[in-house]
C-alpha cells in the first residue's frame, strides 16, 4: 500500500503509517476470507476514524483495530444469508485476536462514528441494491423511489450523490 492509497480517503499525514498497518492487516483478511468490497469499506471506515479529533487510532494494537474495523463493517452489512459471511468467532480466530476485545473495539468504532444500519460507503453492493432507503429521493415535495424515475433523472440523481452508484461501488 503506497501513500496514494492513503491520500485518496484523506487520511491525515500524521496517521498514515499507523493506518497503513491497520489497512494492510484488514485488507489481507478481507481478501482471503471476504472480498474486495469489504476491504474498500474498511478503508473508508479507517479513514473516517483517522480524521476524528483526537483520533482513537493513535493507541492500541493494530491487529485489534483491523479486526474491529472488519467486524464493524460486518455489522453494517449483517445478513447471515449474505455471501461472503463470517462469524465473530471465525473472524477473531483468523486475525488472532480475542473475540471480546474485537467486539469491544467494534462497539467503540460504532459509537465514535455513530454508525447505523445504513452507511452507504460501508454497505456491500448486494445489500445496498436491496436497501429501500438508498433509493428514496424527494421530487416536488414527494418522496419517491429513484429507480422508478426515467433513466436520465436516475443518472442525474446518481451524479449528484443522491442515490448509490453501484458500478463504482463494486469497482472500488
Amino acid at each position: 500500500m503506497d501513500d496514494a492509497d492513503l491520500t485518496a480517503p484523506r487520511i491525515p499525514a500524521a496517521l498514515r503509517g499507523r493506518a497503513r498497518v491497520i489497512l494492510e492487516l484488514a485488507g489481507q483478511a478481507c481478501t482471503l476470507h471476504l472480498d474486495g468490497e469489504y476491504a474498500q469499506a474498511c478503508r473508508q471506515l479507517v479513514a473516517r476514524l483517522a480524521r476524528k479529533r483526537p483520533s482513537p487510532l493513535t493507541r492500541g494494537d493494530t491487529r485489534i483495530w483491523a479486526a474491529g474495523a472488519i467486524y464493524a463493517v460486518g455489522q453494517v452489512n449483517f445478513d447471515r444469508s449474505q455471501r461472503p459471511h463470517m462469524t465473530a468467532d471465525e473472524l477473531a480466530a483468523r486475525l488472532g485476536v480475542v473475540k471480546t476485545t474485537m467486539t469491544n473495539k467494534a462497539a467503540l468504532i460504532n459509537k465514535t462514528l455513530n454508525l447505523g444500519v445504513f452507511e452507504p460507503d460501508l454497505t456491500h453492493s448486494a445489500i445496498l441494491h436491496q436497501h429501500p432507503l438508498a433509493w428514496l429521493v424527494e421530487a416536488d415535495g414527494l418522496i419517491i423511489d429513484a429507480r422508478m424515475l426515467p433513466a436520465e433523472l436516475q443518472d442525474e440523481a446518481r451524479r449528484r450523490g443522491l442515490t448509490p452508484d453501484l458500478d463504482s461501488h463494486r469497482a472500488a
